[in-house]
């Protein structure tokens, strides 16, 4: 099996298995996300950025980097993608000079829906065979298991 397949982890995580599957997870995520997402034309965590902004409105660059979790380096260079796509517009900000704010443009809503349905499907993909008791005890674990990783991150560590 292939390790994108979900065949045997990399040698020594018999060391620490819970966050190799972690790890492993997250890559299937990712891969299979990627693939759904290349019909829309964007690219892993292009879409993160999107779904803020569809729902949020239009956001300062910063506060968009920290809504994310993301380094600004990081958002700056996705937002840069996401302009030259025609997905979201820069502007200056009316009320402070050094700020950007990033908005959704109307081309951008016509990807909108599909999005939200391959993110849905990609959920759906992830929790198909549990029960609603399974999900909701999923999420309860990973948020104790992101809470504790949090405790130790660095404050300049978000990205």
């Amino acid at each position: 099996m292939s390790e994108v397949a979900g065949g045997c982890g990399p040698a020594g995580t018999g060391r620490a298995p819970l966050g190799a599957m972690v790890v492993r997870v997250a890559r299937l995520h990712r891969v299979l996300a990627g693939q759904l997402l290349r019909e829309v034309g964007l690219h892993v965590g292009q879409e993160l950025v999107m779904l803020e902004l569809w729902e949020r409105g239009r956001l300062r660059q910063v506060d968009l980097a920290e809504v994310l979790g993301a380094e600004a380096a990081t958002v700056t260079r996705t937002v840069r993608r996401l302009e030259q796509a025609g997905f979201v517009r820069r502007v200056p900000s009316p009320t402070d000079r050094r700020s950007v704010l990033v908005e959704a443009t109307v081309a951008s809503l016509g990807v909108r829906r599909r999005v939200e349905e391959l993110w849905d499907e990609l959920e759906s993909w992830l929790t198909e065979d549990l029960g609603e008791d399974e999900k909701a005890e999923s999420v309860r674990v990973l948020e104790r298991l992101e809470e504790r990783l949090l405790r130790r991150v660095e404050p300049s560590g978000k990205d």
